[in-house]
């Protein structure tokens, strides 16, 4: 099975799934902090993350990832839609980004007010 390696300032998760599996769902199943304030259904940009080992080895970007990505913030050529983008064989390592990051705190405010309380939220720039 290929791992999936998320990283943020906040904490690197290291999950193995089957190939098939969307890495939303990766991120759900190793407790990752990837927002998506849509619920992973292509309605926004909140979970959007950067490929930056595999990304050949994900599924095609289909034209309504590219049509929601155009809305996201600082879009790259490794930018990818994490409940759009489904792993292939090989492993994988994405970056979370601030905008995702950010989403997911709103998503889960007893999870933020925990790291605020530990001095680890917001992320000092």
């Amino acid at each position: 099975m290929p791992k999936v390696t998320f990283k943020s300032p906040l904490a690197e998760v290291a999950v193995d799934v089957p190939p098939g599996t969307t890495l939303l769902d990766a991120a759900e199943k190793g407790e990752a902090q990837v927002g998506h304030s849509c619920g992973g259904v292509c309605g926004c940009s909140t979970c959007h993350v950067w490929v930056r080992k595999g990304l050949d080895s994900l599924s095609e970007q289909r034209d309504d990832e590219m049509d929601r990505l155009d809305m996201g913030f600082d879009v790259r050529p490794y930018s990818r839609l994490s409940c759009q983008t489904e792993v292939g064989g090989e492993d994988v390592t994405v970056e979370i980004t601030e905008e995702s990051l950010v989403a997911f705190m709103d998503e889960n405010p007893a999870i933020r007010r925990k790291l605020e309380s530990e001095g680890r939220w917001p992320l000092k720039k």
